[in-house]
């Protein structure tokens, strides 16, 4: 039927009822909308997704804590868009010996023990890391045993390292501080305090020394012979 010249068309039992000159309106409004969005976000692509993390840089780089001591660690992100962002509350912190060294989850490291730990930030699966040293509190000096010593070629000869405290105790620290030998072609130390004196041709000698943090011990001669 018609009234006021409008012709109604039935949608269904529960539709209303439109005027198919509004109905049609309706029709092409929808299109063009739906057609602008897909252009719209097809012309944006990319436009609200965020810079992509590369790298975790873990500070301060290798530093040293005495046992009981505490040092918070930073994270900071760096983007491929050249930006960078303090990240030390987002990222998973992680120690690579809590028998060491421990971290809590905003990134303060406790020292447990004499001995070197990885602390490690993760974020979004990008790692950084680096090295705390854990040293005894109040450590004054170290003095490694023997001070002198002759070997022959492929034999061996152990280290002892004993730590000298402010107050004037010692702790032996033969298995917790950094050995090293000057003259690897010499002779080489393990973590342990082990030399192993390498086959030489001639006389050979290396100099042995230990270091905890920032205490570096006297130095022994080891001299190495055929």
């Amino acid at each position: 039927m018609r009234t006021n010249n409008y012709t109604f068309v039935t949608r269904g039992a529960n539709s209303a009822a439109l005027p198919t000159h509004s109905f049609a309106t309706f029709v092409r409004l929808r299109v063009f909308l739906c057609t602008a969005i897909v252009v719209a976000i097809s012309g944006c692509k990319g436009f609200f997704i965020g810079p992509t993390l590369t790298t975790v840089t873990v500070a301060p780089s290798t530093p040293s804590v005495a046992i009981g001591k505490t040092q918070q660690m930073t994270a900071t992100g760096t983007y491929d868009n050249g930006s960078t962002e303090t990240v030390t509350y987002s990222v998973s912190w992680a120690s690579s010996d809590i028998t060491i060294a421990t971290v809590s989850s905003t990134g303060l490291v406790t020292g447990v023990a004499s001995g070197t730990a990885t602390i490690s930030a993760t974020l979004d699966g990008i790692s950084g890391s680096t090295t705390v040293t854990i040293t005894v509190a109040n450590l004054a000096s170290i003095s490694i045993t023997p001070s002198s010593q002759t070997i022959s070629s492929g034999q061996t000869q152990q280290y002892t390292a004993i730590g000298i405290l402010q107050n004037g105790n010692t702790v032996d620290m033969t298995s917790t501080v950094t050995w090293a030998s000057s003259n690897n072609l010499a002779a080489t130390i393990d973590d342990a305090g082990l030399a192993s004196a390498k086959t030489v041709s001639s006389t050979e000698t290396s100099n042995i020394t230990a270091k905890s943090g920032s205490i570096t011990s006297n130095t022994a001669v080891l001299t190495v012979i055929q």
